[in-house]
């Protein structure tokens, strides 16, 4: 067998793409249906396509693959399902702009069939490019089953949910309050409404009382809408208007007669106590006007001007109505006061534009039916989201949520299956685009115009994507999925409709886990924007570090549900790490031949492994168990530290450096207990790394002599009884803190590595056995010229340099390289550090209530530390007290 060695320098862009190639061509990925495996399946949350993968994406993308790639590992039938989302608002918006600039045309211009021929254009375009960027990142998705929300498939699947929903009676279309975006041109639901504070007015003005001399103060925000008030409302308890209910108001510079109406929803204790009621304006003022029957007058049109209705004012924009109504108010005598007040004001998620509150006439889903099965399916523990704590968040919605508007004024999207007989005006809701009127036999048919909200394909994900409406096996293999990972930005858009869309079409649940997180801030915890221009593109970071470097940053940040900040520094710190695992495998394949490789295997070298390979097989075995149950709970950040942490400091840093002497030396059966132990280590640490940094360790596995095949259907790491050797990693605990503790006396006194000097160790009888197996560890590790093991001081220089840890006593004389004083002050603030530690377990063990509370088994320990301390004070004073007289 040919040994090969790695490049002597780690450049991940010498082998990620050539990965990732193999990946694909190898079908590594593929998700199949296995009945002698347990499924896996996460849904990818698609991208929209009109932009391009940002830093958001990246910490999504990498988190699921994370995921994806262990149970893959752990022998699970994994699906990674991909997709890309079309977008509706979004992509219509940049089509039309890209219309406007290259051919000096509006959608309306074109028609739209040509228009729809353009933004398949952009689909294809802008598709395609949000997918190579996804591979860059090494996403592990199937991508032969990649899919669109309006591919044939997914349109089916949004037809059947219509139809379905209309025909139970749960989707209507009528007139009601919606969200208006002026500068999209469409309605919103209230999901896609963003509320920002703004600094506004209070705007005081009467009505008078007709054939009176009385008149009613009221308040409003937004005086524009006065034009099209039907009523001023009143508490039917508040004393100040009684006498007043049921007479009629003259509008304000319209002089249209309007009633006065008493109404529970007025809080007396708010403004004035009167409030003015516009059911076409405002969405409470809407459910009074039902109450009482009261007209509706729309004063605006869609692109936010003032319509005919509005009397000198229309045409005028709604802001410019608004200061000539204050003018005209004010020079009639009608406007009382105006006072500065700060309000929540509601803007469209896409454009930003301040929207306006609109009756009109929209397709409706009645979700008081759907939303209680999505609240009982977390309050039962059907769905978890993790952290627990959006739970709060997620009831709240369901349990105010308004009925749901779908339709959309706008071409691109799925087109709404309603057709109206031009002749009777009957509504058809079908699957098939019918060709008669059932009611007339009219053959005038016309499809509404509009298009479903983007959400409403969306909301089918989990199952539309893996066949519904038809019965495929995939969709009985993999439904529910497993997990779903996303921003906490978008539980209300998606995760709410995916719960009652999953519970309503396949009477179950689509994922038994939400996995939260947060957002991707900058290094100043600024959320990343354009006009900030403190976004950081993952692709160039990608171009300059690799990926690994990118993923590793971000899953080392991450905690369940909180945002994260993105440091330029940690990214270089993850390329380090990188470049000392490429270095430390480059170490173990140096000392590989291919004679000895057939030996390397546990019955062959079992009875000549040392403490130092026991104990880094022990930790390796724990790190692996410690490792899959943080996985399990989502604590994917904690556990790539543990492994990190391992790495680098138990594997790099103290197992290589031990089992030097003996890769060198002549004993053959040691230095194939050594190599064995490198490479079986070696083998695990890449493979618990390669969820997170997938690229180099597929491309180190690949030189690996003692393995075939590649790491992604590598087996996961399991835990083994027979490798939890705790008696020798306690050993080697031991050895270690005493080679630490001379490491630290020679760097206080400046004493260069290369300086040996002689090391003596007064263990107890209990740790006399540890010592001894040690004493190698000490003279490579420690600089030690040689280590003599004594029972007591006799022949202990008395100026000698101490030590002290649990169950030994360690000096070093240094002679005349020792600076005494220098000596005296460490030995004082060991001095200081003990008292602080003797304080503490004496306050303990003097606590009534400690003592009568803790477990009997956390006393003894305490008493047990206490023991140590003193012991470990007794010998700190003693050496004071020596130094103290020979620098008199």
């Amino acid at each position: 067998m040919e040994i090969r060695n790695l490049p002597k320098t780690y450049n991940p862009k010498e082998f990620e793409e050539r990965l990732y190639t193999e990946w694909l061509e190898n079908g590594y990925f593929k998700g199949e249906v296995d009945e002698n495996k347990t499924p896996f399946s996460i849904m990818l949350p698609p991208p929209n396509i009109t932009g391009q993968l940002h830093m958001g994406h990246a910490l999504d993308h990498t988190l699921q693959d994370i995921l994806v790639r262990w149970k893959r590992m752990d022998g699970y039938a994994t699906l990674w399902q991909p997709g890309t989302d079309h977008a509706s608002i979004a992509t219509e918006v940049k089509v039309v702009e890209r219309i406007r600039k290259e051919e000096g045309k509006s959608k309306y211009e074109l028609g739209r069939e040509e228009f729809l021929k353009r933004a398949w254009d952009w689909r294809n375009e802008f598709g395609r490019k949000i997918v190579n960027q996804m591979q860059k990142l090494g996403d592990s998705c199937d991508w032969e089953r990649e899919r669109f929300t309006m591919d044939e498939g997914c349109n089916e699947a949004v037809t059947e949910f219509f139809v379905k929903l209309y025909n139970d009676g749960l989707i209507y279309r009528g007139n009601r309050i919606i969200n208006w975006c002026p500068d999209c041109k469409t309605s919103l639901s209230d999901a896609e409404v963003e509320h920002e504070e703004h600094g506004g007015h209070f705007y005081h003005v009467k009505y008078p009382v007709k054939d009176s001399d009385e008149f009613i103060e009221i308040a409003t925000t937004r005086p524009e809408t006065i034009l099209g008030d039907t009523a001023v409302a009143v508490n039917p308890e508040d004393e100040r208007y009684k006498h007043l209910v049921g007479k009629t108001l003259i509008l304000p510079l319209v002089g249209r007669q309007i009633p006065i109406i008493a109404d529970e929803y007025v809080e007396m204790e708010f403004g004035t106590g009167a409030v003015k009621i516009t059911p076409a304006h405002d969405p409470n003022d809407f459910e009074v006007g039902l109450r009482h029957n009261l007209e509706q007058i729309v004063v605006m049109n869609e692109d936010g001007t003032m319509n005919e209705a509005s009397g000198k004012y229309n045409g005028m924009d709604r802001y410019e109505c608004r200061k000539q109504l204050i003018k005209d108010l004010d020079e009639e005598g009608f406007l009382v006061k105006i006072k500065d007040h700060t309000h929540n004001v509601g803007h469209c998620y896409r454009c930003n534009t301040v929207i306006e509150p609109m009756v009109s006439k929209q397709w409706f889903v009645k979700m008081e039916e759907l939303a209680g099965p999505a609240i009982e399916a977390v309050k039962s523990g059907k769905i978890k989201l993790v952290p627990e704590r959006f739970n709060k968040i997620y009831f709240h919605w369901l349990e105010n949520i308004r009925d749901w508007c779908i339709s959309r004024q706008l071409w691109w999207g799925h087109r709404i299956p309603a057709y109206y007989c031009q002749d009777c005006e009957e509504t058809i809701v079908s699957k098939e685009i019918p060709h008669k009127c059932p009611k007339c036999d009219s053959n005038n048919l016309k499809q509404d115009e509009d298009v479903l909200d983007t959400w409403f394909s969306s909301a089918l994900w989990p199952f539309s994507t893996l066949g519904w409406p038809n019965n495929t096996k995939e969709l009985e293999y993999f439904y529910p999925t497993d997990v779903l990972v996303t921003g906490y930005d978008i539980i209300f858009f998606w995760v709410i409709r995916m719960v009652f869309s999953g519970l309503y079409c396949m009477n179950e649940i689509p994922f038994k886990y939400v996995l939260i997180h947060g957002l991707v801030r900058d290094s100043q915890g600024r959320k990343m924007s354009k006009s900030l221009g403190n976004g950081i593109d993952p692709l160039e970071i990608i171009d300059n570090y690799g990926a690994d470097a990118l993923r590793f940053t971000l899953a080392t940040g991450n905690t369940p549900g909180n945002d994260m900040r993105f440091y330029m520094e940690r990214v270089e710190s993850a390329r380090n790490f990188a470049n000392k695992l490429w270095n430390a495998s480059r170490f173990v394949f140096m000392n590989l031949s291919e004679e000895l490789v057939s030996d390397l295997n546990r019955e062959k070298v079992e009875e000549n492994l040392t403490l130092a390979d026991k104990w880094i097989i022990s930790r390796l075995n724990n790190v692996a168990k410690e490792t899959t149950e943080n996985m399990e709970k989502f604590e994917l950040g904690m556990a790539i530290q543990k492994v990190y942490d391992f790495t680098w400091s138990e594997y790099c840093d103290w197992y290589i450096e031990m089992v030097k002497p003996r890769l060198y030396g002549e004993d053959l059966e040691s230095k194939k207990a050594a190599l064995y132990t490198l490479t079986y280590v070696l083998e695990n640490i890449l493979k618990l790394l390669h969820p997170y940094m997938p690229f180099i360790t597929e491309e180190i596995y690949t030189y690996l002599p003692t393995v075939n095949g590649s790491i992604v259907l590598s087996s996961w790491p399991k835990y083994k009884e027979e490798d939890n050797m705790k008696e020798e990693e306690n050993k080697m605990n031991l050895i270690m803190e005493g080679i630490r503790s001379v490491r630290n006396i020679r760097a206080e006194m400046n004493v260069i590595p290369s300086k040996k000097a002689r090391v003596i160790i007064i263990p107890t009888e209990e740790k006399l056995s540890t010592i001894e197996e040690g004493k190698q560890y000490f003279v490579t590790l420690a600089s030690a010229s040689n280590v003599e093991i004594l029972k007591d001081k006799v022949g202990v220089p008395e100026d000698a340099m101490s030590a002290v840890i649990e169950g030994a006593q360690i000096y070093i004389p240094l002679d005349e390289l020792v600076d005494f004083e220098k000596e005296v002050e460490r030995l004082e603030k060991e001095k200081v550090k003990l008292e602080g530690e003797l304080k503490r377990v004496n306050g303990k063990l003097s606590n009534e209530g400690f003592l009568s509370k803790a477990p009997a088994k956390l006393i003894e320990e305490e008493k047990a530390k206490k023991e140590k301390y003193e012991e470990m004070m007794k010998t700190v004073l003693e050496r004071l007290e020596n130094l103290k007289g020979k620098l008199k």
